[in-house]
């Protein structure tokens, strides 16, 4: 899987309008393979005006218990695909679909650094392989 696709070849990555957390889910957990269990990642999905998505960049794998998301990559995939919003998404290997404060202060952080280039955080997704939690869907966004 290429760390970066953007529409480049339709067989890989079809674009799909993306109205709810469930279909955000549907799709970003391909992303993953058998690996969810044991390493931690981070994956963002690109999406333009129209809520469909355009791209889907791998910006982190860590370890067991945890990545590392720098901003800057996630603002970069953002403007070089011109996105107009943005999903952030990673798993658990433990199982525990509960935010941690490192993932709360992670989705405020990035939601104000794309805010500036006008860009919307509109989803923070964390997944399990019975699951997802939904920052949105919580309130948290």
């Amino acid at each position: 899987m290429p760390l970066f696709e953007l529409r480049k070849n339709q067989t890989e990555f079809q674009p799909v309008k993306i109205l709810s957390s469930d279909a955000a889910y549907n799709l970003i957990k391909n992303f993953y393979s058998d690996d969810i269990e044991i390493l931690e990642s981070c994956f963002i999905l690109l999406l333009n005006n129209a809520s469909k998505a355009i791209g889907y960049a791998k910006i982190s794998q860590g370890g067991i218990t945890g990545t590392v998301v720098d901003v800057r990559i996630v603002a970069k995939y953002a403007v070089d695909s011109l996105a107009t919003s943005v999903i952030l998404a990673h798993n658990h290997p433990s199982g525990n679909l509960n935010p941690s404060q490192a993932d709360i202060s992670i989705t405020e952080k990035v939601k104000n650094a794309l805010a500036l280039l006008d860009i919307k955080l509109i989803e923070h997704l964390i997944l399990t392989v019975d699951g997802f939690y939904s920052f949105a869907d919580e309130g948290h966004l």
